[in-house]
């Protein structure tokens, strides 16, 4: 789970004449406006879908919003350890393409990607956003001739028929010090298919439609180089990958979410979330997700687990106030509980100046099972109520 629509409901001018192909001139008689609010015409989450792949790695513009999400753990071979993001998001604002237009540029689809790189060793934490429209080739999401998942230069691309190998290849240019990555990843385990049911519809709130439909690849053997500030890093480790899409998942009365995407060093996974309510709740609806050595999954309702923070961190930058760490006990249908604690590997972690501030970052697990993982941490700055 991550945050697709927010910074999408933008204006889109003034984009660089390029054609992403760089073989045709591109005429620009068109201008994109505000993004729309507006769900009529969109398909809802209502019903589990018939999964099939490699298809369904592809878009589904059918929806308002959809996202393909990565994040991986790695390190070199002394130890230095590196954690990395990289999001494309779509954004559909109104629910057909256009069947003819007048220009290359004309899109009913926004792209928006972000980038982001944990250098633990040397206290870093780079990142970068870019906005595109579908129009003229600048971005897109296709399953044919292969899968392929891209804004301008930075992209996720097949490399067999099945996408079962990608390469993600991505350079920040707006950064003092410039980063770049380059990675291989295999899928190694099944979708896991998340939801109470394990059909891949998401529920997060009770009203039917506020629902996404929702895999992840829990465990993606990784290889490559990360570049910073001239210095390249032969690493490994391994990778997470969420795709979902829906059409306003939201209930009215969510503040936020903590989103937890946990490798054990067991061979399992374990995907853990929590919508906070603007009452200082939380709905009961979103729960977790269990994956076995095997690839086999067990759903983990909301009352299965309890979140608690370890202590807070304020943003030097935003001034947003985050758990800075978490103890975590899950009911996983053994004798006891499984207790574990999550650091991060830095405090600072934030992605913030762009259009919305969020932390999401690279966290260390300890306690009954040990490992590595992602988390995400939203509503603390910008309250998502309303947007998504």
């Amino acid at each position: 789970m991550t945050l697709g629509v927010i910074a999408l409901a933008i204006v889109l001018v003034g984009f660089s004449l390029v054609n992403s192909t760089g073989d045709a001139p591109v005429t620009a008689s068109a201008v994109l406006g505000a993004a729309n609010t507006d769900i009529t015409g969109f398909t809802r989450a209502v019903t589990p879908l018939a999964w099939e792949f490699p298809r369904d790695f592809g878009a589904h513009p059918d929806y308002q919003t959809e996202w393909w999400y990565y994040t991986g753990n790695l390190q070199t071979d002394d130890g230095r350890r590196f954690g990395y993001q990289f999001t494309i998001f779509r954004r559909g604002i109104a629910p057909e393409f256009p069947t003819s237009a007048d220009s290359e540029w004309r899109s009913t689809q926004l792209y928006m990607a972000h980038f982001a790189i944990t250098d633990a060793a040397g206290a870093r934490f780079l990142h970068e956003e870019r906005f595109a429209r579908s129009g003229a080739e600048l971005a897109g999401a296709v399953v044919e001739p292969t899968y392929r998942t891209w804004l301008e230069g930075w992209q996720v691309i097949g490399l067999n028929a099945e996408a079962t190998e990608r390469q993600i290849t991505a350079a920040m240019t707006s950064t003092e010090e410039g980063a770049a990555l380059d990675l291989i990843l295999s899928i190694v385990k099944p979708p896991a298919l998340q939801g109470e049911n394990g059909d891949g519809l998401s529920a997060k709130s009770s009203d039917e439609g506020n629902a996404s439909h929702y895999y992840s690849l829990t465990r993606m053997p990784t290889r490559g180089t990360i570049t910073i500030d001239g210095e390249t890093f032969t690493v490994s480790g391994s990778s997470w990958m969420d795709h979902e899409f829906s059409t306003s998942a939201l209930g009215s009365d969510a503040l936020g979410w903590d989103w937890f995407g946990l490798q054990f060093d067991d061979d399992r996974e374990m995907m853990l979330g929590q919508i906070r309510l603007n009452d200082g709740g939380r709905d009961p609806n979103f729960g977790g997700l269990l994956v076995n050595p095997d690839g086999s999954t067990r759903y983990l309702p909301a009352d299965s687990f309890t979140l608690t923070p370890t202590g807070t961190w304020t943003s030097p930058h935003s001034g947003g106030v985050y758990p800075s760490g978490f103890e975590v006990s899950v009911n996983i249908g053994e004798a006891e509980p499984l207790w574990f604690t999550l650091t991060p590997l830095l405090a600072d972690q934030e992605l913030h100046g762009g259009g919305i501030v969020y932390w999401e970052g690279s966290v260390r697990i300890s306690g009954d099972v040990t490992g590595y993982g992602y988390v995400e941490l939203t509503g603390y700055v910008d309250a998502m109520t309303g947007r998504f």
